[in-house]
């Protein structure tokens, strides 16, 4: 069992009750502990607070008490406790499906002493350097800072770090041009929302590497008393040359051993940094609880069991990731992408014309990416690097460093 879980605390469940539930009418039932539910449109069907926006979901059974199973059929999302089965269930009057859902991830660090010492057990020596080359390169190129709000936070600044959350959200889905769930309207304002007094209650954790004092890869998690659930993350693709998401898990590491945490679970749903990093692999369920004596119940239990198994299915064969760039495609009109090559600096006359400009301005934007694939190239800082722009027809800007300087011409 989790402990503490985060996703059935009162908090939790109040805020998302508060943005889904539209006055719906919560229920609890004694035979499902620690958990409440909602009728869904079916009669009959009740669906867990919460659906599929926790992530992880344990539950015990009680024994039967005055037939409040009778004609119920119950959905239970993201459980990821498998050891219950119908034959040892407590509760005899209810059988059990168990659809596969997502795939999960985790990295179980109890018996790591240090971030050096997961390293030096979990990855080769040349990919150990790799690594340590991105952190070190990243850390002399800015000035890095890394920041962890739990427990105490203003409003003011969780209110401009969560803004600048969605935005570097915005900017990796759009470089992906697929659609993200999190970034609809209303899930958004539920995570904004349920966050704040969750980071004040220890109940989450809201984890931020800094450039300066601008964020550039966050990650929200959800805490219980002996994991961390990474939620969400997203990192800055103007420093993708840093391989920023890989130093982001490293800080997470370091955080989570030096704090007495055993577990890092990088929750449901494939991503190939999952596999690189965790040390172990479990999997997500459905779980359909429906009364053994009713037919409806039946009828609508199996029913259930098959939808969810088709689609599954469909996930698997990835149709799902069709699916979300198809309806980004529909949502965002073609961009032309930018592209960009080092050309030689000195076939740029000295006499040209050239005004210094700031790529953190709007109008540069495209350029900040650039900037900082020469940072990392010539290992020079973000403080001594000068762009300015020719005068011409073409599009090309002279980037000057303490060691190195180069032209770079865009196109689209």
């Amino acid at each position: 069992m989790i402990k503490s879980n985060p996703f059935t605390s009162e908090t939790f469940i109040s805020y998302w009750s508060k943005h889904f539930l539209h006055g719906k009418e919560k229920h609890t039932f004694n035979f499902a502990k620690n958990l409440s539910f909602y009728q869904s449109k079916i009669p009959g069907l009740y669906l867990n607070a919460g659906k599929n926006l926790t992530k992880g979901i344990d539950y015990e059974l009680n024994p039967p008490c005055d037939g409040e199973e009778k004609g119920k059929t119950l959905l239970i999302h993201d459980v990821i406790d498998f050891s219950r089965t119908e034959e040892s269930s407590k509760n005899k009057a209810l059988g059990l499906y168990t659809v596969k859902q997502y795939p999960g991830f985790m990295i179980k660090l109890d018996s790591f002493g240090s971030l050096e010492d997961f390293m030096t057990r979990s990855f080769k020596k040349s990919s150990r350097y790799k690594l340590r080359k991105y952190k070190k390169r990243l850390e002399e190129c800015f000035p890095i800072s890394f920041k962890v709000y739990h427990g105490e936070m203003s409003e003011e600044e969780f209110g401009t770090t969560f803004d600048q959350f969605r935005l570097l959200l915005e900017k990796r889905f759009a470089e992906k041009k697929i659609s993200n769930n999190n970034l609809d309207i209303e899930e958004w304002n539920f995570y904004k929302d349920v966050a704040y007094p969750m980071i004040l209650e220890k109940k989450a954790a809201l984890f931020v590497l800094k450039n300066n004092n601008e964020p550039i890869s966050l990650t929200l998690a959800y805490l219980s008393e002996d994991r961390v659930f990474d939620a969400i993350t997203v990192f800055d693709i103007d420093y993708a040359k840093f391989h920023l998401g890989s130093i982001k898990i490293m800080y997470l590491i370091e955080w989570c051993i030096s704090n007495n945490w055993p577990i890092l679970d990088f929750s449901k749903g494939y991503f190939d940094y999952k596999t690189r990093w965790s040390n172990e692999k479990f999997d997500f369920a459905y779980h359909i609880l429906y009364d053994k004596k009713s037919p409806r119940a039946q009828l609508l239990s199996f029913t259930l069991k098959n939808l969810l198994t088709f689609k599954q299915y469909l996930r698997e064969k990835k149709l799902n990731d069709s699916f979300h760039r198809f309806t980004y495609a529909l949502k965002n009109n073609k961009e032309n992408p930018t592209n960009y090559s080092f050309v030689e600096h000195e076939s740029v006359s000295p006499e040209t014309i050239m005004n210094q400009v700031d790529i953190c301005k709007s109008e540069f934007c495209t350029l900040k990416g650039i900037c900082f694939d020469f940072l990392y190239l010539y290992q020079e800082q973000q403080k001594d690097l000068k762009v300015f722009k020719v005068d011409g027809p073409e599009n090309i800007f002279f980037l000057v460093g303490q060691k190195a300087k180069t032209c770079v011409k865009l196109t689209t």
